[in-house]
């Protein structure tokens, strides 16, 4: 799907445990001292606290809350850096100092040495810093907050103040952006030298704030040396997957989609994911529903094709030429849904299958026997659910084993939408960290439907073209929030943004 030589230090996305591959790589064989790695991302991490917080230089105070491994090393040295230029730092530790050891311990004694203010954690301890800094727990937690630390973490969140997180928020699964029993909500996190995937997918998304990326230095060919979990999806990476358009194009060179989908009640459905489309490029598009909506879909969208369609023989002969169907969006459960479902499913082209398309296919995989052309599932974490026969809970506790797993099962590219929407082709896995809040809308999924499918029908490869679909629909999606806020948004609203990311992304070099 990339070519991973060209992908960015701050898109590269990791395991804790990767990580700590990387960590050692630089301090082993490239030969970086540990300490020196510290100090790196302490003077990282106080940049931005003072980037943020520049009123700290003007007597505000600042207040660090060190944990007992390196991650509290690092805060140890924020602290020394705040008193150096005069800032009024006090530091709260929730492991003695007497059992640092190695760099923590050094960075412990430079803080003394500034004659910081170091006293132990106590559960009635004021919070009296302007500014927050969370050094507690790193990425190597493998287990629920307790005790102090979980005191702490509350009574953080509980604050007025605002929080910077070092390398990650205390209580966040660094792979798989889950809550360990608690976490501390940040508003800016500076991470260091890998970017952890758990801070852009699921729970990381709300507790890690504004992320922001520190590679501390480390030679690139570090990076090359340790395998990745996921690539994140940027403009810079998708901006060569879909080329120019020559000058004698027609419309039979840009795809025939069809969208088979709007039940009784349900017209809109179709209407979005046709819309979305024809937006996004196709040439044609046709609209195979319910009789009594061809009057709306022809009001509606007069470009659309539309044929009312009764049963499986109706729609045989339609499919015929299409380059790409969609299949699901407001298609129901019924005997009519299930005959179009199946022939759709037969058919000699790619298929994208959406909502009730994928509740069907949950109840009865055996459909999908013996299909050989690509096929792209787009289920959010309840279609995800059924189609493993599990728990929407399960789903997001481990978002990345999902994809996975349904990918297995079903043998098709996955989008699992939500936060941090997840594409898995068998080989590669990409995240998107755009999109916002404003996309938990009714109609979304049916948007998306329409992109993916009209980037294929123009011939992007299935695996790309649902990554770059995921891509154009959220940052579409952030365009139209900054033009009129999240709240209130409406589905078919991000379309012409979303073209716009389009043809900004197709522009000549």
């Amino acid at each position: 799907m990339y070519d991973s030589t060209s992908i960015r230090t701050c898109d590269r996305l990791y395991t804790a445990e990767q990580v700590r591959q990387l960590d050692y790589t630089a301090i082993h064989e490239f030969q970086i001292n540990g300490f020196e790695l510290m100090n790196r991302a302490a003077r990282a991490a106080f940049r931005s606290i003072i980037n943020h917080w520049p009123d700290l230089l003007r007597g505000k105070s600042l207040q660090v809350f060190c944990g007992g491994g390196n991650n509290g090393g690092d805060g140890y040295l924020v602290a020394m850096l705040a008193a150096k230029r005069g800032i009024p730092v006090t530091v709260l530790t929730l492991s003695s100092p007497d059992k640092l050891s190695g760099d923590a311990r050094l960075a412990y004694e430079a803080c003394i040495v500034e004659e910081v203010s170091v006293n132990p954690y106590t559960q009635g301890v004021p919070l009296s810093g302007d500014v927050l800094v969370d050094a507690m727990l790193g990425t190597g937690l493998g287990r629920d907050v307790s005790g102090d630390y979980r005191d702490a973490v509350v009574r953080i969140n509980q604050s007025d103040s605002p929080v910077m997180a070092i390398d990650i928020p205390s209580g966040l699964c660094a792979d798989k952006g889950i809550e360990l029993g608690v976490a501390v909500k940040a508003d800016v996190t500076v991470t260091f030298i890998g970017m952890k995937l758990g801070l852009l997918s699921g729970r990381g998304k709300e507790l890690s704030g504004q992320v922001e990326f520190a590679d501390l230095g480390v030679p690139k060919e570090i990076y090359e040396s340790v395998s990745i979990e996921a690539v994140r999806l940027s403009e810079d990476m998708l901006s060569g997957w879909v080329q120019p358009r020559a000058r004698d194009l027609h419309k039979g060179d840009n795809g025939h989609v069809m969208v088979v989908a709007g039940n009784h009640g349900m017209p809109g459905a179709a209407i979005m994911s046709a819309e979305a489309a024809l937006f996004c490029g196709a040439g044609r598009v046709t609209v195979a529903t319910r009789q009594e909506h061809l009057l709306a879909l022809a009001a509606r969208r007069p470009e659309l094709m539309a044929s009312g369609v009764s049963c499986a023989e109706d729609l045989r002969p339609l499919i015929a030429g299409k380059n790409l169907l969609v299949v699901g969006p407001g298609l129901g459960k019924d005997s009519w849904a299930r005959e179009l479902l199946t022939e759709v499913l037969n058919a000699e082209c790619p298929v994208v299958v959406d909502a009730d398309g994928l509740n069907i296919i949950s109840e009865d995989p055996a459909l999908l026997k013996g299909r050989k052309y690509p096929m792209i599932l787009t289920p959010h974490p309840g279609e995800a659910a059924r189609l493993l026969n599990t728990s929407i809970a399960t789903i997001n506790a481990d978002r990345v084993k999902a994809a996975k797993e349904i990918f297995n099962k079903y043998k098709a590219v996955v989008v699992l939408k939500g936060a941090g929407t997840l594409v898995y082709d068998g080989q590669s896995l990409n995240l998107c960290s755009d999109g916002n809040p404003g996309m938990a809308v009714a109609g979304m999924g049916d948007v998306l439907s329409g992109v993916i499918a009209a980037l294929s029908a123009q011939g992007v490869e299935a695996s790309c073209a649902a990554a770059l679909g995921v891509w154009l629909h959220a940052t579409g999606a952030d365009q139209l929030a900054q033009l009129q806020g999240e709240r209130g948004m409406l589905a078919l609203e991000t379309v012409p943004h979303i073209r716009s990311q389009l043809n900004k992304i197709a522009k000549q070099p």
